[in-house]
């Protein structure tokens, strides 16, 4: 198994970890129960375990990669890119998710503060984690790019098309 086998089996929990674990927080605020909301907080914490796991794998993956046809540096370079924002911000989720643990346990007067800071990180990491898994699948699966109707044929189809409207 090489870098980037493993950058594949590690990639998705980040991202698919802080979906639920969003959900699972929200149903945890609502319904003012510590014990969801400390699950919430234990699927972040693992969320940025995985995170630390993809961006130690992603090097090696990229150097395996990026001369491979159709698949280029710059389409590496904005996956890495992105990567690096998410892995930021999950990161600071999982410390934030520690303190969560900590002050439910705790039973402290901020827990409830810190659930609502949890709960915004989160969010930004969503929408992270959407551009990172865009940008990843990128890289090998070349019918999302947005260029993907640029080809030959495509162009000739719309210079006829073209043709036919004068």
């Amino acid at each position: 198994m090489n870098d980037a086998h493993l950058h594949m089996v590690v990639n998705h929990f980040p991202i698919i970890g802080i979906i639920l674990g969003f959900g699972v927080l929200i149903a945890g605020i609502v319904f003012k129960n510590d014990s969801v909301k400390n699950t919430a907080y234990s699927l972040f914490i693992v969320g940025a375990i995985f995170a630390a796991l993809s961006m130690a794998t992603g090097e090696g993956a990229e150097e395996i990669v990026e001369d491979m046809p159709s698949v280029g540096k710059k389409i590496i370079h904005e996956h890495e890119e992105m990567a690096e924002k998410l892995a930021i911000v999950l990161y600071l989720l999982g410390v934030v998710s520690i303190a969560g643990l900590y002050t439910n346990i705790k039973k402290h007067s901020q827990a409830k503060l810190v659930s609502f800071l949890a709960l915004t990180i989160a969010a930004v990491g969503i929408f992270l984690g959407k551009q990172t898994g865009t940008t990843g699948g990128e890289v090998r699966h070349t019918e999302i790019r947005v260029n993907v109707g640029t080809s030959s044929d495509t162009i000739q189809n719309e210079e006829e098309g073209d043709e036919n409207e004068e």
